[in-house]
């Protein structure tokens, strides 16, 4: 089995070939040799494109937690693994970061700093927040574990209803009660636009909404019509359009605060994917089922 990562220096049991941008470039290697493949964290889009050239490919295993932009390579035989667990801990954190920064006011004092400006005023707390998570996998779950240090009470949804949890079909009637809603739900059919206009203008007045998931997830016009009325708030870590391009009203709109889909990628990330490549390794070696498959060719 030869398996391409962007890591050279894995442990690999026998039976694992591991190939490597060192000794298989894929620009100029021959990609029918390739029987698994795990795309090089953060190549967007061109790195995920080498999966059409493989023809052999048996497995594809993404080190993002999202996967919606795989599935167009699924094919007859072709496996799909998601990195559950490895975004966890510093998609979280920043997801938390990005709420305390916003009802703090952060974004205003750093602006007044960089001019000298010491304007003294009061902004909403954290604290005493009600708190939705619509998506409460792993990561949604990370969330309310770290905001539990908080007081702060939280309402979880999820399409099911499963572990105690709100069904998304009722979101409707809690969402003019919540001060800050975080968005960590996959893309899907019934997800994009989930925040449109009319969703958008149920939310309470002073209300924060923190997308930590995919852009498109709400409706980029909408969010602006809120946000340049000053009405609502919003912290996002991904955007739509994305990369966001220069220029784009969003980078100016008031009550925002914008950072360029970084949820997982910090520190955190490499020791959790590196392990996560080395067990995958060592069940496919071993003959037993692969964690984390998302989606079957």
């Amino acid at each position: 089995m030869r398996v391409w990562t962007q890591w050279s220096d894995l442990s690999a049991p026998d039976g694992i070939t591991l190939l490597s941008p060192d000794n298989f470039p894929l620009d100029s290697a021959d990609l029918s040799q390739i029987d698994m493949y795990v795309p090089s964290y953060m190549g967007g889009a061109k790195a995920l494109s080498y999966a059409a050239k493989m023809s052999n490919l048996k497995i594809l295993q993404m080190l993002n937690a999202g996967y919606d932009d795989a599935l167009a390579y699924l094919r007859p035989g072709l496996t799909l693994c998601n990195a559950r667990g490895v975004h966890d801990a510093s998609t979280a954190e920043l997801a938390v970061g990005l709420a305390i920064a916003s009802r703090r006011g952060f974004a205003e004092f750093i602006r007044e700093q960089g001019v000298g400006t010491w304007n003294h005023r009061r902004f909403p707390s954290l604290s005493d927040s009600k708190v939705g998570i619509i998506g409460f996998g792993s990561i949604g779950k990370e969330v309310a574990r770290k905001l539990s240090g908080f007081d702060v009470s939280i309402t979880a949804f999820t399409q099911s209803g499963r572990d105690g949890t709100v069904k998304i079909d009722d979101l409707d009637k809690h969402l003019p009660q919540l001060d800050i809603v975080v968005l960590i739900l996959p893309l899907t059919d019934s997800s994009r636009h989930m925040f449109n206009a009319q969703r958008l203008a149920t939310m309470k007045d002073g209300a924060l909404i923190v997308n930590v998931a995919r852009g498109p997830i709400i409706d980029t016009e909408a969010l602006l019509k809120e946000l340049n009325s000053r009405r609502i708030y919003a912290a996002l870590d991904v955007t739509d359009p994305e990369p966001l391009p220069q220029g784009h009203p969003l980078w100016s709109a008031p009550n925002l605060i914008v950072v360029p889909h970084v949820g997982g990628n910090s520190e955190a990330f490499e020791p959790r994917g590196r392990a996560l490549i080395e067990s995958q390794l060592k069940l496919l070696a071993a003959g037993l089922p692969l964690e984390h498959v998302v989606a079957q060719g």
